[in-house]
């Protein structure tokens, strides 16, 4: 994959590891690079890829600018002497199953909010309303009871005082014809 340059722009020379080889570089920035390498991450903040500034590893790169050049990390007698020694069958196994983490306890689940309070409000509530209820009702007998005792009362104390009016104009009359009669 090659990136597309001007003669004007200067190149620098960038490398980055592939497995067992470098890949290099000649671009005019390390996005350029980062391009041609085919890279979406910042590879150069991640500190994977560096500019190389050895005239013997810059040489190629140079010659063939935006064109990726793959050179071997050393030979694979080198490559093979680098790798770890070989260590005990039950270590190897042991190496390739990593250890499980224990596992995390799950934290328990809220309880549910008691209700008996709720319960117990709504309880009373319904209490205090029947019992005004019943308060309301006793009051209401209460008045339906006075006022039957005063239409009693008025019309006992009418019929006294219809009585008591008669008497006093027959004692009127009375007293008239009696005053007429002494006058002559």
């Amino acid at each position: 994959m090659g990136v597309q340059l001007t003669r004007t722009q200067k190149l620098k020379v960038y490398r980055t590891p592939i497995g067992f080889h470098d890949a290099y570089v000649a671009a005019p920035s390390q996005k350029a690079a980062l391009a041609a390498w085919g890279s979406d991450h910042d590879l150069f903040a991640r500190g994977i890829a560096e500019l190389v500034e050895d005239p013997d590893l810059t040489r190629e790169p140079l010659a063939k600018p935006g064109e990726v050049i793959r050179r071997s990390r050393g030979t694979t007698a080198e490559q093979i002497a680098a790798l770890p020694p070989d260590r005990p069958k039950r270590a190897r196994e042991a190496a390739a199953e990593p250890p499980r983490p224990a596992p995390k306890a799950k934290p328990k689940p809220k309880p549910r909010p008691d209700r008996a309070p709720l319960d117990a409000a709504r309880a009373a509530l319904d209490d205090v309303a029947a019992r005004h209820r019943r308060e309301r009702d006793t009051l209401g007998e209460r008045e339906a009871a006075l006022a039957r005792e005063r239409r009693e009362t008025e019309k006992r104390q009418a019929a006294e005082v219809a009585a008591l009016r008669a008497e006093a104009e027959q004692a009127q009359t009375a007293y008239d014809a009696a005053m007429q009669a002494w006058r002559g």
